[in-house]
């Protein structure tokens, strides 16, 4: 049976918490549990995926999504969205989905994806990590510029931020490498593990990265490799 018109029950064992990490008290939701079956979301990567390389600096490969897992978030979680990230119902626009596996061995990794990132530097997307792969493939992380004590990035930061960038550059002894954690440049200020069918959210302008292990395997099979589904939801 297609999953695409098929909405999935909540689990049973659903459950969620909001966490404000750091000094700027980034709202995080995370929640344990999400769907019911959420096996059958591995099953549909597995047989119908369609994985091409990543956009957007992304360091693997990504796919296509059932049909209705934008409508699982928004029929399951509009209300705990509002309440986490103070949203007027009316502001939420719209989401896309991806399914996403890390593939870029750290030898073939550019400059920026060896440093934390933000998917916007305005308020216009919240970003949500679907975990298919368990603790050992690595969660995310979220992170404080240490020169600058930005964990939030925005248009009139900028400049400043991109200073230091240029300057931290020459510094090659963090190039080629997944952070994964504290470094001399950023400050871990947030850690969510991978867990099979946990679901965490944040705002698209926090400074955040995968946390990637060592000890992953780069294999492109998304029974044994770091597969994540990954959305944002757009913000009016």
């Amino acid at each position: 049976m297609s999953l695409d018109n098929f909405l999935p029950p909540l689990h049973s064992q659903f459950r969620y918490h909001i966490d404000y990490v750091g000094n700027e008290k980034t709202p995080v939701l995370v929640i344990d549990n999400f769907l019911h079956e959420a096996e059958a979301l591995l099953g549909f990567a597995i047989k119908f995926g369609e994985f091409r390389d990543g956009t957007d600096y992304y360091p693997g490969i990504q796919s296509n999504v059932p049909d209705f897992y934008s409508q699982a978030l928004q029929i399951y979680l509009h209300d705990i969205i509002c309440q986490t990230f103070t949203i007027q119902p009316e502001n939420i626009s719209y989401s896309q989905s991806m399914y996403s596996m890390v593939l870029t061995p750290p030898a073939r990794l550019a400059l920026p994806q060896s440093r934390p990132h933000t998917d916007t530097i305005n308020k216009n997307k919240i970003a949500c990590v679907h975990y298919l792969c368990t603790p050992e493939k690595g969660g995310t992380s979220l992170y404080r510029h240490r020169a600058t004590g930005f964990e939030q990035l925005s248009p009139e930061r900028m400049d400043i931020y991109a200073e230091h960038l240029v300057k931290e550059a020459q510094d090659t002894r963090w190039h080629k490498k997944y952070i994964n954690g504290s470094n001399q440049y950023y400050e871990e200020i947030g850690r969510y593990e991978a867990n099979f069918n946990r679901l965490i959210m944040y705002p698209g302008d926090a400074l955040h990265s995968a946390s990637i292990p060592e000890t992953l395997q780069f294999k492109p099979n998304p029974v044994v490799g770091r597969l994540t589904l990954n959305s944002f939801i757009h913000l009016k």
